[in-house]
């Protein structure tokens, strides 16, 4: 029991910094699932749940990705009507995973009627840090926990190519001008001033330098440390390669209204082709085979956990 000069002078919550969840692979209620076409959605769901599991006991990264309890959650959005928790991974559909949330939070009628702007600067969503430990703790064990996840290289280029290729007042100054600045030789006064115009080579100098001029960020994280799989029971692990059918199947379980369906429009640069993995391989041509390894390296748990294949 700590004194009351205790509790005042120790950091919060730091007592929790090495506290886990027991791992378990808790089972699917699929009372609300309507229809057998969804059979093969859910045996596939099963396989990966399973696959994540015995990579999780096998790694056992519960004593490698220690981290505090509430940094831990802090990307979780939390839905309390159907009870839902969906971990933010960006660039694997999150733009209209939250949208999904907004409606089935009663915040908006439509997926349709959201701007971009009121999905990610809305604040209209609360996420599981913002909650006490009690709470916390009763949402990590009792609500449906789901992480959709993509390709770790066709996410990386997604992400270069949203943030480095279209205008942008954050990512062109803050990230874009530390790049140039260090990893471009005679770059010009325009390209210092502006940090537009990021090759994705110099992009990748940035990634995988030990000393890099400015900090990672969530949209090139590795999931691994965005959503600590292994720390986490995810009860659900739904994939952007087969995104709908997923989040749909999920809908369903979770007691969605009907009507709702997950939203098929692309969030923003709707006439860019997709990413693809042919898209994929012609940025990693600008790269040295070393630099490919090893950006292939840096993924490399994001690949195993999720059972993806090696590029």
């Amino acid at each position: 029991r700590l004194s009351d000069q205790q509790k005042i002078s120790e950091p919060p919550l730091s007592q929790f910094r090495e506290l886990y969840l027991p791992l378990t692979l808790r089972p699917l209620n699929k009372t609300l699932v309507k229809g057998d076409e969804w059979k093969d959605v859910g045996s596939t769901q099963e396989k990966r749940r399973s696959f994540l599991y015995e990579f999780c006991q096998k790694y056992n990264s519960r004593k490698k990705l220690r981290t505090h309890l509430v940094h831990m959650v802090s990307r979780i959005y939390v839905e309390d009507r159907h009870k839902v928790l969906y971990c933010e991974v960006p660039k694997a559909g999150c733009s209209n995973w939250k949208r999904v949330l907004m409606v089935l939070n009663g915040l908006a009628t439509s997926t349709r009627n959201i701007s971009h702007d009121d999905v990610h600067y809305g604040k209209h969503l609360r996420k599981l840090d913002s909650y006490d430990l009690k709470g916390i703790y009763t949402r990590l064990n009792t609500y449906t926990k789901t992480i959709f996840v993509r390709d770790p290289l066709e996410r990386l280029v997604s992400a270069f190519r949203d943030k480095f290729e279209h205008p942008n007042s954050y990512y062109h100054p803050v990230f874009g001008k530390a790049i140039i600045k260090k990893y471009r030789h005679n770059a010009d006064e325009e390209a210092l001033k502006t940090g537009s115009g990021v090759k994705f080579k110099e992009f990748i100098q940035y990634l995988l330098d030990s000393h890099r001029p400015v900090g990672m960020d969530i949209h090139w994280e590795q999931v691994s440390k965005l959503c600590y799989p292994c720390l986490i029971n995810y009860d659900f692990i739904g994939k952007f390669e087969t995104l709908e059918e997923d989040a749909n199947y999920f809908l369903q379980l979770v007691g969605a209204p009907a009507e709702l369906k997950f939203p098929k429009f692309k969030d923003r640069h709707s006439s860019d082709e997709r990413t693809s993995a042919e898209v994929v391989r012609q940025y990693l041509k600008e790269l040295s085979k070393e630099e490919r390894q090893l950006t292939y390296d840096f993924y490399y748990l994001d690949y195993l956990m999720f059972n993806y294949t090696s590029p």
